[in-house]
């Protein structure tokens, strides 16, 4: 098997990853990994105008993990606040658990650290997602006790089927 080989996403790659995220996300094709939020969220995960724009913006970068031509991940990586951002985080469903997600975090640490000279990388994550949290704290992610509210009553990140949600931002010192 071949390594895996970067790029930054164009506007061209806008449906290809839709379909990525939401299948590691939302649905039934998402509960073959474990990144799953199909029981607690439906509807879309990522906005094609949102990712559009995370794509053409300046100090932001969407990677795309590839293998012999072939999408296996993704994620987003963006200045925010003096430091690195880390969202759309998305490995395809049947590769999860394999050792492709560890890499693909570590080239979004490498483009923040190297790249952009950025000493942190922060991320937010829906607070009732222990096993994703005890993940990234794997990896050196800490919970900064920090919580901000979910976007209730924007379908662009999901129709909630609880009243609970909230995300947690976790940080990383790079």
């Amino acid at each position: 098997m071949s390594e895996l080989h970067f790029r930054a996403a164009t506007v061209d790659d806008i449906p290809a990853l839709v379909d990525l995220v939401t299948s590691a996300y939302r649905g039934e094709v998402s509960k073959q990994g474990w990144t799953t939020e199909a029981d607690f969220l439906d509807g879309n995960r990522i906005d094609a105008g949102v990712l559009r724009h995370d794509i053409e913006r300046p100090r932001s970068r969407v990677l795309i993990a590839e293998r012999d031509g072939g999408l296996l991940a993704c994620a987003h990586v963006c200045e925010e606040d003096g430091a690195g951002y880390f969202g759309m985080f998305s490995v395809r469903p049947n590769l999860q658990g394999g050792g492709v997600g560890k890499v693909v975090m570590a080239e979004a640490e490498r483009v923040v650290r190297e790249d952009w000279g950025l000493p942190a990388m922060r991320m937010t994550v829906i607070d009732i997602r222990d096993e994703l949290v005890a993940w990234y704290e794997r990896r050196g992610y800490s919970r900064t006790g920090i919580k901000k509210p979910f976007p209730y009553g924007d379908p662009r990140y999901g129709i909630p089927k609880r009243d609970d949600l909230r995300f947690e931002v976790l940080e990383k010192t790079l």
